[in-house]
């Protein structure tokens, strides 16, 4: 049994058009969904659907992708302070843009999805110069279709909805998302499905931005994760490939770093890695599964606060290079007509130094007896 809420049969202009069960039945397990539509500027028209689960919150945005905007547990913020300073409706970010950065417009997300024809740098047309794939893909602002909130009996919040990249004669994917959060839980659940509509194979690529900045992003911070091989994506990320792991303080003028690797699992594939502050006392940890998502990505962009303080735990199908060249080294998906490819992510906020330990610890046993590899230059197959 569930109580249900279909967005489209609501006004949408109003936080309160819920129906009186779905409300009544959140409150008895302590929890409350808020649906909102901006007004003003480069926001309007945004809708945003926020989750107040006691102390933590979080807020997607159907507008752009079923992306994550924020999170907050208590005074603690869990995201970014972008400069772009939105969510941008898709309206306003020029995708198609000659650079291929014009996805940039709009990037001021906690968990951004980037695919699902391409999810890496831009590419262009070797022999006219034209853009073919612009950066990230297209898949973050394109609005979603079908969304639903239900809650189960048993206090388990589900929101629902469809995401379609579709392109007549070209391309014909959709992203079937659910994310959920039970009751006392400090953080949430994500499970994806990309869905060929077509009638013949198609390819994807799928990666997700996971983008944290203060107060648990600060100069001693450090990433925990269980690496079996590790690469730098280029040179100037190589210089400082004895730091990967820790971060700096706001720094004026800083060149983002890149490091590409694979992680150590259990035995179902189910891995971790984790962000915590210089004191260990408050973290942030993302949890995925390496037959699903293979690879993991730490972008380090410790800049200046006005120019985005952040770095990105970025879990992925393959490694954000131009699309021909991981479709070259069988980094793409294959999907069958009318087959699904799932994909289970999760974040938690841990609150104190034992749940900041306890994770730690799980992250360090999975790698237990085993020595990671380390490049200290970029490799061939792996970076373009």
């Amino acid at each position: 049994m569930s109580n249900r809420w279909v967005l489209s049969e609501y006004d949408i202009t109003s936080p309160y058009q819920q129906p009186a069960p779905f409300l009544k039945a959140a409150k008895l397990h302590g929890l409350s969904v808020t649906h909102t539509r901006m007004f003003g500027g480069r926001r309007d028209g945004v809708e945003l659907l926020t989750v107040q689960n006691g102390d933590f919150s979080f807020t997607t945005i159907p507008t752009r992708g079923m992306g994550i905007h924020q999170a907050k547990c208590g005074e603690t913020r869990i995201g970014w302070d972008s400069p772009v300073e939105g969510p941008v409706h898709p309206q306003y970010v020029p995708l198609a843009e000659p650079s291929g950065l014009g996805w940039l417009d709009g990037m001021d997300e906690l968990i951004v999805r980037c695919g699902l024809e391409s999810n890496g740098a831009p590419e262009f047309d070797a022999e006219t110069g034209r853009l073919k794939y612009g950066l990230h893909g297209r898949i973050a602002n394109q609005p979603a279709e079908d969304v639903v909130v239900e809650l189960s009996d048993e206090g388990e919040i589900c929101i629902s909805g469809e995401v379609r990249e579709t392109r007549f004669l070209c391309y014909n994917v959709a992203l079937k998302t659910e994310i959920r959060t039970k009751s006392g839980e400090k953080g949430f659940r994500i499970r994806d499905r990309i869905v060929n509509r077509a009638a013949q194979e198609s390819t994807a690529q799928m990666l997700y931005h996971i983008n944290l900045g203060a107060p648990i992003l600060g100069e001693g911070a450090s990433v925990v994760c269980p690496v079996t091989q590790l690469c730098p994506r280029n040179d100037h990320a190589a210089k400082d490939l004895d730091t990967w792991s820790t971060y700096k303080g706001p720094t004026a003028g800083y060149d983002e770093q890149v490091y590409f690797m694979q992680l150590a699992a259990d035995a179902s594939g189910d891995t971790c890695a984790l962000l915590k502050n210089a004191s260990g006392d408050q973290g942030v940890s993302v949890h995925f599964n390496v037959k699903q998502l293979p690879y993991f990505i730490v972008w380090k962009n410790t800049a200046a606060e006005a120019d985005g303080y952040v770095t990105g735990l970025e879990p992925a199908t393959n490694f954000p290079n131009p699309r021909s060249f991981e479709e070259k080294n069988d980094r793409t998906l294959k999907i069958a007509p009318e087959a699904t490819y799932e994909i289970d992510l999760g974040l938690q906020f841990h609150a104190d130094a034992a749940s900041v330990e306890a994770i730690e610890s799980k992250i360090t046993g999975l790698t237990a007896g085993q020595d990671a590899t380390v490049h200290t230059t970029p490799q061939a197959a792996w970076c373009s």
